[in-house]
């Protein structure tokens, strides 16, 4: 499988670069004759799009899906379907100066040495922008798994240290932050605008919840569920750990307070976030991940050249001071990613179980 393609029946292939002409998407392994509706697909690209508030990158991109290919009459048809995104609003020439210098934090230098050749306009390849061809694949995908009764939906629980205190779902989508505590969403807000001010970037945490799981997905041992949904996240950029559950806080536990006891209705806690032995229980599965902070900061950082001299810069542009509120939509995409090629594998191995 190539670094470009993720999943085994629901098969997507991202391609694209940041200051290119176009991103997208090609997916296969669709069921035919599922109607899909772009509307919606629209309106989780425009979720993700950049320059949406003050608190994000002002570059300015409609991101409008086009496709080309394995859609008749609104309905799949069995053959690939190619989705693409192309970038009206970029500006490779703001990186020419960036053209043989390492940006400190970024895949530049790593990218380098693996391959010996590297995008310097705005990372290529490597850029966030490569995430706008994910949602437009977990755009699909959620129109797979909604029928089935499963939902996917993230949020911001922290931003540079303030941390939501309270939960209400409708407020998410709400405020620019992706806040479920509108309180802590305004203090939120301010730690960011006052990193921007000061040249800098905070980093947060977003949680991820997937409601209406069917117990038996994942493959115990080495396809365990909570491995793959861990791999989905990690491949996003800025993305630097993953919690399932209580995560790291059952270090700190019992293993008799750790155990989600069972009942006729279900489990009583949710300690083990939807998950267990790699499969999933039917409870709901429940995940956060640490999103570092931009590395794109003005502030003037040491680093090197290609020829190994020392240089010093400070990186101009348009860059988000924190990335977490348009993570939002990214992470519930990897998830419904996750979710809809399991669900085939398991549709495929015993359809009796799914009933």
């Amino acid at each position: 499988m190539s670094q470009n393609t993720f999943g085994q029946l629901f098969r997507v292939t991202t391609f694209g670069e940041s200051h290119g002409p176009a991103l997208g998407v090609i997916i296969d392994g669709l069921p035919p004759n599922l109607a899909i509706d772009m509307d919606k697909v629209q309106k989780e690209m425009a979720r993700r799009r950049p320059g949406q508030s003050k608190v994000t990158t002002s570059r300015q991109e409609s991101d409008e899906v086009e496709v080309l290919a394995g859609l008749f009459e609104g309905k799949t048809t069995g053959a690939p379907l190619c989705l693409v995104v192309f970038n009206k609003n970029a500006k490779p020439k703001d990186y020419e100066h960036l053209r043989e210098v390492f940006r400190p934090g970024h895949a530049d230098y790593s990218w380098w040495k693996k391959y010996g050749i590297r995008d310097h306009r705005g990372g290529g390849r490597s850029s966030g922008r490569e995430t706008a061809a994910r949602v437009a694949a977990g755009a699909i995908a959620k129109q797979l798994l909604s029928p089935l009764g499963i939902e996917v939906f993230a949020f911001v629980t922290e931003i540079g240290g303030c941390q939501a205190k309270s939960f209400a779902k409708d407020e998410i989508e709400q405020n620019i932050v992706r806040c479920a505590d509108p309180q802590a969403a305004l203090q939120m807000v301010e730690i960011i605008e006052e990193a921007r001010k000061q040249g800098d970037s905070v980093g947060g945490v977003v949680e991820v919840h997937g409601q209406g799981v069917p117990a038996g997905l994942g493959d115990p041992i080495f396809g365990k569920l909570d491995a793959q949904l861990a791999s989905a996240l990690m491949s996003i950029g800025s993305v630097k750990g993953v919690e399932i559950g209580a995560g790291f806080r059952v270090a700190k536990m019992r293993g008799s307070s750790v155990n989600d006891q069972m009942s006729e209705n279900g489990m009583t806690t949710n300690n083990a976030g939807g998950i267990l032995g790699g499969v999933s229980t039917g409870e709901e599965v429940v995940l956060r991940l640490a999103v570092k902070p931009t590395p794109s900061v003005s502030v003037k950082q040491e680093t090197v050249d290609k020829t190994g001299s020392a240089r010093s810069i400070t990186i101009e542009g348009r860059h988000d001071p924190c990335i977490a509120p348009r993570m939002v939509p990214v992470a519930e995409a990897m998830v419904c990613l996750v979710l809809a090629d399991l669900y085939l594998r398991q549709r495929a191995l015993r359809p009796d179980s799914l009933e």
